[in-house]
């Protein structure tokens, strides 16, 4: 498929297929969605770097970055790049929205900058064969796997945490200080991210410890920004509800519930016991000192650099390494 064929299935003209495609403002919206309509369902994969195309060999890694504002990715990413340099090669960043699509993105770089892998981090975790089939260099899932897809295990790699294993673990600390109301801060139950599979492992430990589910208790953001978790937790808090914990699926959230939770009275953990996942930086000089599972960033990203590097080079096939989380007690658990 060419630009020629795009304008022609949008009704549009080439200029404004190329300047849609490269982003510039004096497109309608409407002409806009109609390119990009087209552009999405056929996979089209723009060239947009004749210089980098001209090249004969590269030794460029991609890094693809779901989440532009998430800490939890910044140690992460210092790793990575320097295990890239230390190897001989040369890391490509690129950080996207949430709502983007990071396949796409890939595909785009790895045509553009003559990728030889990529790494994922973050990322949907329901890929499709069809879907991943535009990549044509092997890649790796950094932070997650494909939790609900249907790739082959064989045909891709992955480094992450038992996000399940992590959650049941968090409210096993809560029900062990004696907590019953304990409450879930999550983007949501079922939307498909690490969300989803973080509420899995609640859910199985309510199952395990004896207590109901109670809907109440599910605390639904649509997001994983601070912000969001303050104004969701203020939100949640006006009903009332009978609760004497917080399971917060990541060390953002639980910075934002905290907020809210002082700003109504609540001592923590006098009042409320609050737990959370992730372990970044700036959890640990919150006051008082969140209590989470950390993840082992740095390990993570070695990990991710030295299985992309070994399929690179064909001296290792795909594997699906699982790292444990580490309690960090914190202050904010009993």
């Amino acid at each position: 498929m060419t630009i020629k064929d795009i304008a022609r299935l949008a009704g549009v003209s080439v200029s404004t297929v190329s300047r849609v495609l490269n982003d510039h403002p004096d497109v309608s919206k409407a002409a806009k969605e109609k390119v990009l309509a087209i552009v999405n369902e056929y996979n089209y994969i723009p060239n947009t770097s004749a210089r980098e195309l001209g090249k004969s060999s590269s030794d460029n890694i991609g890094v693809v970055v779901r989440g532009m504002s998430n800490p939890f990715y910044t140690k992460i990413i210092t790793e990575v790049g320097a295990r890239i340099e230390n190897a001989g090669y040369t890391m490509v960043l690129q950080q996207i929205g949430t709502s983007d699509d990071e396949i796409l993105t890939a595909a785009r770089m790895e045509r553009d900058k003559k990728l030889l892998g990529i790494i994922f981090l973050g990322g949907k975790l329901n890929y499709t064969k069809e879907q991943v089939s535009t990549i044509n260099v092997p890649f790796v899932c950094c932070t997650f796997n494909n939790q609900y897809g249907n790739l082959d295990k064989a045909d891709y790699s992955s480094v992450c945490i038992d996000d399940n294993q992590a959650a049941y673990d968090a409210v096993e600390y809560l029900y062990k200080e004696g907590h019953r109301r304990i409450a879930v801060l999550l983007s949501g139950p079922d939307d498909g991210s690490v969300s989803q599979v973080r509420f899995a492992g609640y859910e199985r430990a309510l199952n395990d410890f004896g207590l109901d589910l109670d809907e109440n208790l599910i605390i639904s953001i649509n997001s994983f920004n601070i912000a969001d978790a303050y104004e969701g937790m203020n939100e949640w808090l006006r009903n009332g509800y009978d609760f004497d914990s917080v399971f917060a699926i990541s060390d953002n959230m639980a910075m934002g519930a905290m907020k809210a939770l002082r700003e109504k009275g609540k001592d923590i953990p006098k009042d409320v016991a609050l737990i959370a996942i992730d372990g970044i930086e700036a959890s640990e000089y919150m006051n008082p000192v969140l209590s989470t599972l950390c993840q082992p960033m740095d390990d993570m990203g070695s990990e991710a650099v030295k299985q992309v590097v070994g399929l690179i080079k064909g001296k290792i096939n795909h594997k699906h390494i699982v790292l444990p989380t580490t309690l960090r007690a914190g202050e904010t658990l009993r």
